[in-house]
């Protein structure tokens, strides 16, 4: 449902601001806002809401990092990206964005729950949790419509994904843990549109969805963003973001992924951003 929401709310754009661009302007002499260089410097901020099982369905629990196991729901994390465009044109584009998100909880178990196939922590006992995960995002865009005004791109793109989650009891020797890095292929689209020389709109929905064996994920991630250039090689930026990942994999099915168990995660946020461009 988010997913068919996300590309039509993109398609919806796209088609209403299309009338605004027919005099599009002939790319040869550039002349277009479309900067080369963008780098960009931020704190995002985020809610959560994340279960991991580790090992075999049969085996072991999917767990609430949340309720489970008292982790915070909201997040703050440094932000680093930037974009460059290749060619005259301009019409190609690569881009590269990073944060993480580092998590920890210490909580008197409400209930009993097993990690793994073989570890369990009962009701009243002390547990020590970490949970951290980095995105590092990087992809390939091509400008299939772009003028003064808009710039429309299909893209490629791969997100890159250490994981690590951890329980341990305290004072009772006993551990879990999954730590895995999940390479994972995106296509999408990508929208940005100048409203005057100074105010930009900007839009991006990635996902990716494969079954293989006993392998399944999903990924959808909508971007989008305002921004105000009050000078001429700096601006502001205030972008949202909703991301939601499922990965289930009963083995080691899928190529440079080793990684038994289930992951959903899903955030909102919200980042606040400075740019320099030129």
């Amino acid at each position: 449902m988010v997913r068919k929401i996300s590309v039509g709310l993109f398609l919806a754009l796209s088609f209403l601001i299309l009338p605004l661009s027919a005099r599009a302007a002939d790319n040869t002499a550039y002349n277009l806002p479309w900067e080369r260089w963008n780098f960009q410097a931020g704190v995002f901020f985020a809610v959560l809401d994340d279960k991991v099982r580790v090992g075999t369905e049969t085996g072991g629990l999917l767990i609430d990092v949340e309720q489970a196991l008292g982790m915070d729901t909201q997040n703050t994390s440094f932000r680093l990206g930037g974009s460059y465009r290749i060619g005259e044109k301009r019409r190609h584009r690569v881009d590269l964005d990073y944060f993480y998100f580092n998590r920890k909880s210490s909580k008197t178990l409400g209930q009993d729950i097993t990690v793994g196939d073989d570890v369990s922590f009962f009701a009243g006992s002390n547990v020590d949790a970490t949970f951290n995960f980095q995105i590092l995002k990087t992809a390939y865009s091509y400008s299939f419509f772009q003028d003064d005004r808009m710039d429309l791109a299909a893209l490629i793109g791969l997100f890159v994904m250490p994981l690590k989650f951890e329980v341990n009891g305290s004072g009772t020797g006993k551990s879990s843990e999954l730590k895995f890095t999940a390479p994972l292929p995106v296509l999408g689209l990508r929208g940005d549109f100048a409203i005057t020389p100074r105010w930009y709109f900007r839009s991006k929905v990635e996902f990716f969805f494969l079954e293989y064996q006993n392998f399944s994920g999903g990924l959808m991630d909508t971007n989008l963003a305002v921004e105000y250039n009050p000078w001429k090689n700096w601006g502001f930026g205030l972008g949202l973001e909703s991301f939601k990942i499922k990965l289930k994999a009963e083995g080691n099915d899928y190529p440079n992924l080793d990684f038994n168990g289930e992951v959903k995660m899903s955030f909102i946020g919200a980042t606040l951003y400075a740019r320099y461009f030129f």
